[in-house]
This record gives structure tokens, C-alpha cells and sequence, in this order.
């Protein structure tokens, strides 16, 4: 009988296969007590070397099919492994209580999980948990000697059914063979979706249950442009669908021929499409979908790829690449943004109840100069070789902005004495992701020479909901006429002053809220390297004074987010 599901479309494309059942092996085991605990130390030393054996491995398959940005929670998962506060705790454990390896690590890890887990207004705590299990579950196969699923050797086309797919099981997806994945849990910020719309396959998440009914070798069909999961479907549903998957396919070549062409809405007016990059090697996917510019450049991933802090002659290599790589098109480098979800082994970081709103970024740069100064002779040595905008994040006040602009200009005066080539080109800009700056936009835009919407924080600072917390995730709303404000707001202050806006969160490539941004004015739009010819192909069909049109309906009109929605598919269907 057909059966019908609905999740979130997580990444776009249509998918018919056999089902691929991702079930978990049985790990159960019982506590024994042993006397030589010697041995049961050596057991767990041997199993956390395999487990480490392994992740490399998946490290490095995550690394080349999806970036190195994507393949950075590995490094997470090895941490876990070399925590010399959890090891010497499991060792504790079978030493003092004298059990088994297995009973061991796992009493020890179900506290820490338990512990962070509970931790719910943390979420970069929460995700640690999340890591936890997952290297539990891996060093507990090894002790047990059962193999862990294998998605990396699928040989025919599947469609990846799961409760859900940890960051391991993601990176180990064949494109070649998995077609799409569709999981029980799970949102579109989840790391399994963000690495399927790396790999560019379908995926739909948060199904709540797909498990239940679907087996092995079923006949499935997943909408990642929807979000429909239809299992046994009828030979005229794939009928149906295979039309579909055509005419995506067709669409998606359609897009292809715009990779060389620049972004002009139907009007005649051109609009730069950047792409948000992790590290140099993601030029490469820059180029193949035309991006006009780096819009994001995130060097924290200099810091957490590094097992100290990254040398002043480290980062001028980096940053060389990328604007060298870019043939003289604008780079915009977003100086270290670390504390919140990201922390450095090296940087010790106070505890904080809320992470997000506590010490990091610009106000670890600014407390700690020296790291901050670093980075900063590094990027005004490779400015000359390209066309660089140097962007500060987490500013909420003029007086940190003029700070950290003050030392730019320190560090820019001792290299000129020091007879060191410095660009006298580059543009100095912010992040607005704080409500407090985007609301005194008009005396940001009188000093700085850019604004970059960080929507992602903008958002959830703005609505007091935790995007990461499904609890309130109702309340991550990008097309709240409030939101729209504050972007109107920052966008209209910095033309009065002759600036201009780009804005490089998520909101940036969502196709519903491009027609109100390119209606409110938004000069430079900052996204995923993948969305960019979709987008281009969107913008070639707005006209900017209908759009303006909408905008401003939208935000005066509108009462709700829902309403927003309704309101952009009148205008652009």
C-alpha cells in the first residue's frame, strides 16, 4: 500500500530507488567484573587507536568529496578520542570498580552525555554530546568486535533510510550510488543536511517516522524540492516523478550555461553573487558555479585546523591563495571568529551559560591583541595580491569597530616602515548580526566602508530563539517583517552614505526571501557555492521596482512571516 510522509526539504533534487536500511548493530553487552584490570586498559587502548584509525580515514573521504569545512567535525570526533580528562576517567573506572572495558567507557560516557545533553541553553555543549555517542558507539565495536555500518560500500542505487545519519555515516556516502537520504530526526541546519547539499544529493529529514515504514529493498521516492517521501509508490507515481527528476536536471543545465554569465535582473541592473568559502580549496567550487566574488571568507578554520595557533606566515599563505585564486575579484575575510559553537583545544575559554552571547569573536580579538594583531599583518601582507575587504564580526558598538580599525591601521603604519608592500585599496567593513548595530546603522555606515548581514545570528538574537532548539524553532523566522526592518534599516543607512550592503547568512540563497532583498535594496548576496547559478537564474527574471514594490508591502502590510510568504509567490508565480 502507498504511503505518504512529509519532512524538511534539506537539499534539492528528486530521487527513486530501493530503500537502504542504516540500522544500528547490537552493541549490547554485560558488566563483568574482571581482576586483571591491566588487560581491560590495554583492550580500551587498542579499540580508541582502531576508532582513531578509522575516523582518519573518513576524515580524509570527507575531506576530498566535500571540503574541509564539512570534514572539520571529524576533527571534534578525534579530540573525544584523545581526551586525556575522558580516557583517564574510563580508566578510573575499570580500575577502581574492577569491570570490563566495555562497562567502563560506556558508564563513563553515558555521564558526560548525559551532562552536556542537559545543558540545553548551550548548544555548543549539546553538539559535544552528539559527538560523544557517536565515538562511544565506534570504540565500543571495536571492544565488541562488530562491524558498524558501512555506507562507503554501497555498490547499487539506494535511497539512505536512518533515524538519523551521524556526521560519519554522512561522509561515507557515495554519490555515485546514494542517491538521496531521508531520515526520522533532523533539521536543514543539521550537519547531515548541509554536507547532502555539499554532495548535491536529495535529502528530506525530520520525517518523525520513516523508519517504521520502511524495510529493506522497498521501492521509495524522495521530493527534496517538497519534502514528500512516498513508500511503494504506484508505477504511475515514479512515472510522475522520473518526469520531475527530469525536468530538475534540465533546470540544473539551464543553470550551468549562467556560470560564465553576470548576475542582471530584468530590469538591467547587476547584482554581485558571492559565495561563502571555509579554506582556499573551495575556490574550486567557487569557479565551477561562477561566483563574482568571496562574500564570506571564515578563517576560523585556519585556527581549529591547527594544532596551535596559526603563524603570521601561515595565514599570509592562506590568504595569498585565496585572493591570488580569485584573478582580482573582491575577497571579503572575516577576521577570527571563534567562542559560541566554535572552540580551539589551544584557546582556553571561560565556562559561560550561554556561549553565544558571551566572549568570543571580535571580543576575544580585542582582549587578547596579540592573536589579533597576527591575523591582521598576515591579511595587509597579501592584500596586495588581490582585492581585499577585511570584515570584523560580532560588533555592537562604534567603540569596538574603531578599536579594532585602530589596530588595522597600527599594524598597516609598522609594516610601511618596515619597507612591506600594503594595499592602500582595501575596504574595512562589519558584520551585522547583533539587533544593537543594526539598529544605529546610520552611525556604523558614517565610518565603515561596508555592512555584511549575518542573518543566521541576526535572526535568533533578534526573536530570543535558539535556531539549533526545535523547542522554538518556530520562531527562526527570516521573513518576520521585523527582521525585514532591521535589514531595510542597514541597508538604507549605508546608501545614504554612499556604502554599500551584502549580507552572506543562509537568507542570502533562500529563494523566497531573494525577491525581498533584491526589492530592499541589497547590493551583494553571500551564500553557498551550490546555490549561486539558481539564484542568478532567479534574479534574471525580477524586476528591482516591482521587488521594491513587494519589499515594501511586505514590511507594512504584513503582519506575519506566513503572510510575507503568501505575498512573495503572488508576485513572482
Amino acid at each position: 500500500m502507498v504511503e505518504k510522509l512529509k519532512g524538511i526539504a534539506a537539499s534539492d533534487g528528486i530521487a527513486v530507488a530501493k530503500a537502504y536500511l542504516l540500522t544500528e548493530p547490537d552493541l549490547t553487552f554485560n558488566k563483568i567484573s574482571v581482576e586483571n584490570s591491566d588487560s581491560e586498559i590495554d583492550r580500551l587502548k587498542s579499540a580508541l587507536n582502531e576508532a582513531s584509525k578509522e575516523l582518519e580515514i573518513i576524515r580524509s573521504k570527507a575531506a576530498e568529496s566535500l571540503g574541509e569545512e564539512e570534514a572539520q567535525v571529524f576533527d571534534a570526533h578525534l579530540m573525544v578520542l584523545s581526551d586525556p580528562e575522558l580516557i583517564g576517567s574510563i580508566e578510573s573506572s575499570i580500575v577502581d570498580n574492577k569491570i570490563n572495558a566495555e562497562s567502563g567507557l560506556k558508564e563513563v560516557t553515558d555521564m558526560f552525555i548525559g551532562m552536556f545533553e542537559g545543558m540545553e541553553d548551550n548548544p555548543y555543549m549539546q553538539e559535544r554530546a552528539a559527538d560523544i555517542k557517536d565515538v562511544t558507539k565506534r570504540v565500543l565495536s571495536h571492544l565488541l568486535g562488530v562491524k558498524l555500518p558501512n555506507p562507503s560500500m554501497i555498490d547499487e542505487e539506494v535511497i539512505v533510510v536512518a533515524h538519523d545519519l551521524t556526521p560519519s555515516d554522512t561522509a561515507q556516502l557515495n554519490r555515485q550510488f546514494v542517491k538521496a537520504f531521508v531520515t526520522d530526526i533532523g533539521g536543514r541546519t543539521s550537519h547531515s543536511a548541509i554536507m547532502a547539499r555539499s554532495l548535491e544529493i536529495p535529502a528530506i529529514v525530520g520525517t518523525k517516522e520513516i523508519t517504521s515504514f520502511v524495510k529493506e529493498g522497498d521501492l521509495i521516492i524522495i521530493d527534496g524540492l517538497e519534502g514528500d517521501v512516498i513508500v511503494h509508490p504506484e508505477s504511475t507515481d515514479v512515472a510522475t516523478y522520473e518526469t520531475k527528476a527530469k525536468a530538475f536536471a534540465d533546470q540544473k543545465a539551464e543553470w550551468d550555461k549562467l556560470k560564465d554569465e553576470p548576475t542582471i535582473t530584468a530590469d538591467g541592473k547587476h547584482i554581485e553573487l558571492a559565495a561563502n568559502i571555509g579554506t582556499p580549496k573551495d575556490l574550486v567550487g567557487v569557479k565551477s558555479n561562477g561566483g563574482e566574488a568571496v562574500g564570506l571568507y571564515r578563517t576560523e578554520f585556519l585556527y581549529m585546523d591547527s594544532p596551535d595557533f596559526p603563524t603570521e606566515e601561515a595565514q599570509f599563505e592562506a590568504y595569498k591563495e585565496v585572493l591570488e585564486g580569485m584573478e582580482g575579484k573582491a575577497v571579503v575575510v572575516r577576521t577570527m571568529d571563534i567562542g559560541g559553537d566554535k572552540e580551539l583545544p589551544y584557546l582556553t575559554l571561560p565556562h559561560e551559560m550561554n556561549p553565544f552571547l558571551g566572549y568570543r569573536a571580535i571580543r576575544i580579538c580585542l582582549a587578547q591583541p596579540d592573536m589579533f594583531r597576527t591575523q591582521l599583518r598576515a591579511l595587509l601582507r597579501a592584500s596586495v595580491f588581490g582585492q581585499l575587504r577585511i570584515m570584523f564580526p560580532m560588533i555592537a558598538t562604534l567603540q569596538e569597530f574603531r578599536q579594532a580599525k585602530g589596530m588595522l591601521m597600527e599594524e598597516k603604519a609598522k609594516l610601511v616602515s618596515e619597507g612591506v608592500d600594503v594595499s592602500n585599496d582595501i575596504e574595512v567593513g562589519i558584520m551585522i548580526e547583533i539587533p544593537a548595530a543594526a539598529v544605529i546603522a546610520d552611525k556604523f555606515a558614517k565610518e565603515v566602508d561596508f555592512f555584511s548581514i549575518g542573518t543566521n545570528d541576526l535572526i535568533q538574537y533578534t526573536m530570543a530563539a535558539d535556531r539549533m532548539n526545535e523547542r522554538v524553532s518556530y520562531l527562526y523566522q527570516p521573513y518576520n517583517p521585523s527582521i525585514l526592518r532591521l535589514i531595510k534599516n542597514v541597508i538604507d543607512a549605508s546608501h545614504k552614505e554612499g556604502k554599500w550592503t551584502g549580507m552572506c547568512g543562509e537568507m542570502a540563497g533562500d529563494q523566497t526571501a531573494v525577491p525581498l532583498l533584491v526589492g530592499l535594496g541589497l547590493d551583494e548576496f553571500s551564500m553557498s557555492a551550490s546555490s549561486i547559478l539558481k539564484t542568478r537564474s532567479l534574479m534574471k527574471r525580477l524586476d528591482t521596482k516591482q521587488m521594491a514594490e513587494l519589499a515594501d508591502k511586505a514590511i507594512n502590510d504584513c503582519d506575519t512571516a506566513d503572510e510575507v510568504v503568501t505575498l512573495v509567490e503572488a508576485y513572482t508565480k
